[in-house]
């Protein structure tokens, strides 16, 4: 074959192939709109992070170290950078598949994808948890949130914003007591039954766990997870968004068998 024919045969591949990938993006974008939560046709103002940076010393539940970083190739030797990391599944902001407490939930590689866009309802109780590092949203709070702002959205992911996301940086974060137990706050099991009755498809907090700290049996993990609906932990910025109308976007793993994973936590406004 001439290199004409070779040049032209190759053109015509090209352009059924953008034809071909052009066609199914607008299939993909038509689709995409036609799910969409109805808060992302409205549009968006601005956009929070709701990620705590990751690193070797993030505090973690055991109060051992969970994620490990191993540099593997560096720029000065090699011309390029290339890291190694091992980390702890429930290690800094991160998701509780389902399966991480139950004997065969859904991984977090199983969560549906509409489940990772959805609309982001804050419960505060951060004055309450000034005074008392043990408080726990309580079915009184949720009551008081619907009173004030409306039923909770569909599949929407119910926040605890307690305030403790400032301590990060220090033991205050676990606040590990004499008695051995972490004292932070957290769902009371009560708070997660009575969502169970709703249509929220996740809760979230800004502490190390679902649960309180000196929770002895783990009750709203086991309430909760089970059900088929995850939860969010160790979330960061909870402060500078509203109770209501932000759009919440879930960059959960996709590891097969996962328990849960570091996620990449945004809301828009």
């Amino acid at each position: 074959m001439c290199d004409v024919c070779v040049t032209n045969a190759v053109k015509e591949r090209m352009l059924s192939r953008r034809s071909f990938f052009a066609g199914a993006a607008g299939l993909a974008a038509a689709g995409a709109a036609f799910q969409a939560p109805a808060a992302l046709a409205q549009g968006h103002q601005s956009v929070e992070d709701l990620t705590h940076e990751l690193h070797e010393g993030f505090p973690t539940f055991f109060g051992e170290q969970q994620f490990f970083f191993d540099q593997k190739f560096n720029y000065a030797e090699h011309k390029f950078n290339l890291a190694e990391f091992r980390v702890n599944e429930h290690t800094g902001t991160h998701v509780d598949a389902p399966l991480h407490f139950s004997a065969d939930g859904m991984s977090v590689a199983e969560i549906p994808v509409g489940n990772l866009v959805v609309p982001l309802c804050i419960v505060d109780i951060a004055a309450r948890a000034e005074d008392d590092a043990d408080a726990q949203v309580t079915p009184d709070d949720l009551q008081a949130w619907i009173a004030q702002h409306g039923e909770i959205p569909p599949n929407a992911c119910v926040a605890m914003h307690s305030g403790w996301g400032r301590h990060v940086a220090t033991d205050r974060y676990r606040n590990k007591g004499e008695d051995d137990m972490g004292h932070y706050p957290g769902f009371h099991v009560e708070a997660a039954q009575m969502l169970l009755e709703t249509q929220a498809g996740s809760i979230g907090v800004d502490t190390l766990s679902l649960d309180h700290g000196m929770s002895p049996d783990f009750a709203t993990h086991y309430a909760w997870l089970p059900s088929g609906r995850f939860g969010i932990e160790c979330l960061a910025n909870l402060d500078k968004l509203p109770a209501t109308g932000a759009t919440l976007v879930i960059g959960a793993p996709k590891h097969r068998g996962g328990t849960g994973g570091p996620a990449r936590i945004i809301a828009l406004i």
